[in-house]
């Protein structure tokens, strides 16, 4: 018997650690939405219509029942201090204003977070609007990994500054002053 007992105590044990530790654990950090929560959806790829000043006010409009859904799935009661909710693929890039594309984003993570997220938004709506990137690209880029996305075009948050003025440098003709 005792036997039997350590037996089903390893197993037991086993098991937890291999779905504490695997990709069916569903623990989330607020940073990264959840793929399977959150897919992301486009409303519109039309170019006239994002690019115009004020477009994203005129979609978001997300129902309280749609955002109640959203805090479900995720686990958290509804208006969780320190979260925002967040379109995946932005409005201003054509986002959806819809379940599919909508996750509480966390305010306070260090350093990846709402305000990061947010001004690789903008930054990305600029490129776009400019004719400096394709619009499904920038749709892509942020709905696949945002994070590699801000690193790809920003650098780490530390170096936010330093590679936004190289950016700003080679998209303009200008020497980047060496750095790399």
């Amino acid at each position: 018997m005792k036997g039997t007992t350590l037996f089903l105590v390893a197993a037991v044990c086993g098991a937890a650690a291999f779905l504490l530790n695997s990709e069916f654990a569903s623990a989330w950090d607020g940073i990264l939405p959840d793929s399977g929560r959150t897919p992301g959806a486009v409303l519109t790829t039309d170019l006239t219509t994002i690019c115009q000043r004020g477009y994203a006010r005129t979609v978001r409009h997300t129902p309280r029942r749609v955002k109640r859904r959203v805090w479900a799935a995720y686990s958290m009661r509804p208006d969780e201090p320190g979260y925002q909710f967040d379109h995946l693929i932005p409005l201003e890039l054509g986002g959806a204003d819809v379940e599919e594309n909508l996750w509480p984003q966390s305010y306070g993570a260090t350093p990846w977070n709402a305000r990061l997220k947010d001004n690789l938004e903008n930054r990305l709506r600029r490129e776009v609007c400019e004719g400096r990137m394709p619009l499904d690209l920038a749709q892509q880029l942020i709905a696949r990994d945002w994070i590699a996305a801000y690193e790809k075009v920003f650098g780490s948050p530390a170096e936010g500054n330093l590679r936004q003025n190289e950016f700003n440098c080679l998209h303009h003709g200008g020497d980047t002053g060496g750095l790399p």
